[in-house]
């Protein structure tokens, strides 16, 4: 275990889907990449690369860290391991909802697990993640790929994951603004509608359905949201005019991405034109924007080297 390194990749995410808050989530093809060493004597160095790297603590704020800490005291092996050597490479956006912050949560657990042996196996690695994170919809898709359904009941997490029979595409257009998970939960309702509940409600189960059965037509209603998405309208500007215009360019839907900013299209076809027509849009109501095209990451985190 000490003075070995592994190095894992792990997705990007995009939670809620539309109508699926806070329990269906979507892994891209979009990565970090992290590396480990545990070391039997003192010192911590973090080395961060890429995308955040001037706003993510190199100390034990780290969160990579904190999740390291986790594996360790869980093994009841926090006693041998006295420093850490973490580099991290970071090519997903910071604060922009593709899943940052749960994507360096489950590389850290994964890591050091890793260098345990694989002592715990990836639903273990789920409870976990999600005690950290404080909701499973991110770090689902983070470990195991795909689209994930998941429900927390009395603090237990259950969890399942699908790949869609039809080739979707993910168009995600990231606006040139930050914005926090806590300010978006925040702009919420503590109650909704029973309206709003019904709408939420069969829009997810038709949002599963269609994508188990492969059947593309039925998409087209299937993101809508009626509890979280109009209440963060006004946290992104052209935030409708953005969708309007992806679907119009021939998406089948949008949503925002988690807590956003970032908007997401889902599309067969036309993927740069559908990024085109979203940037553009978002330009309307005076927002730089740029477009990604992804596809459905398969796999969820994994190891790449180990030494």
């Amino acid at each position: 275990m000490l003075n070995r390194t592994i190095r894992v990749r792990v997705p990007g995410t995009s939670a809620n889907c539309g109508p699926g808050f806070d329990a269906i989530g979507v892994a891209c093809t979009i990565y970090n990449d992290l590396e480990l060493t545990l070391k039997g004597e003192e010192g911590l160095v973090i080395e961060i690369e890429g995308e955040g790297a001037a706003n993510i603590p190199a100390d034990e704020r780290n969160i990579v860290l904190r999740a390291i800490r986790t594996i360790l005291k869980r093994a009841h092996r926090e006693d041998e391991v006295k420093g850490f050597h973490i580099r991290m490479t970071n090519h997903i956006p910071l604060s922009r909802g593709l899943g940052s912050s749960a994507a360096a949560i489950v590389a850290g657990l994964k890591a050091a697990n890793a260098l345990l042996g694989n002592r715990f196996s990836r639903r273990e690695l789920l409870q976990m993640a999600t005690n950290i994170e404080g909701h499973p919809d991110n770090v689902a898709p983070a470990i195991f790929g795909g689209f994930t359904i998941s429900v927390v009941t009395r603090g237990r997490v259950e969890c399942f994951s699908l790949m869609p029979r039809m080739p979707l595409k993910l168009v995600v257009a990231v606006p040139e603004f930050p914005l926090s998970t806590r300010l978006a939960r925040s702009v919420l309702p503590e109650q909704v509608k029973m309206k709003d509940a019904v709408f939420n409600v069969s829009r997810a189960a038709l949002l599963v359905a269609a994508l188990t059965k492969g059947q593309p037509r039925f998409l087209r209603n299937a993101f809508a949201d009626a509890l979280h998405q109009p209440y963060r309208e006004k946290l992104i500007p052209g935030m409708k005019d953005v969708f309007r215009a992806a679907c119009r360019a021939g998406a089948l839907g949008a949503s925002l991405s988690g807590a956003g900013p970032c908007l997401i299209a889902y599309t067969l076809e036309n993927e740069e034109a559908v990024g085109q027509a979203m940037v553009e849009a978002f330009r309307e109501h005076e927002i730089e924007a740029h477009a990604l095209q992804l596809s459905l990451d398969a796999h969820g985190a994994r190891i790449l080297k180990h030494r």
